[in-house]
């Protein structure tokens, strides 16, 4: 069975069908990323940020960065495109812009302490 991790907004009443309905004709496990309450503003949510940080490798292709595609195929494609050419630029050992932000610093941090385990 497939995990997916959501923002907390899913857990409601009207997004209930859709969890049952992934959990029953698709084997995927919906599992809420609650906030904490006390917190204002920005924080990173565990797990959540590897969505967040794959989605900012994703806009980094210049089609990606707004939605041109009209079919669904043709975007599901260029995002495939696109992270073909992340993983073979990985293998190839070409070395990724640097984070700059404490955002992207944390989040590399986190990458390469997932990566080692």
């Amino acid at each position: 069975m497939g995990l997916v991790r959501v923002d907390g907004g899913y857990v409601n009443s009207v997004d209930a069908g859709l969890v049952d309905w992934a959990a029953r004709h698709e084997g995927i496990k919906v599992v809420a990323v609650p906030r904490n309450a006390d917190v204002k503003g920005f924080q990173v949510l565990p797990r959540r940020w590897v969505v967040e940080r794959t989605f900012g490798w994703l806009t980094r292709c210049r089609r990606l960065a707004r939605d041109y595609e009209r079919k669904t195929a043709h975007a599901e494609a260029m995002i495939q495109v696109a992270m073909i050419r992340l993983m073979a630029a990985r293998l190839a050992g070409e070395a990724l812009p640097a984070p700059t932000s404490s955002v992207d610093i944390g989040a590399a941090r986190r990458l390469a302490e997932d990566l080692d385990n």
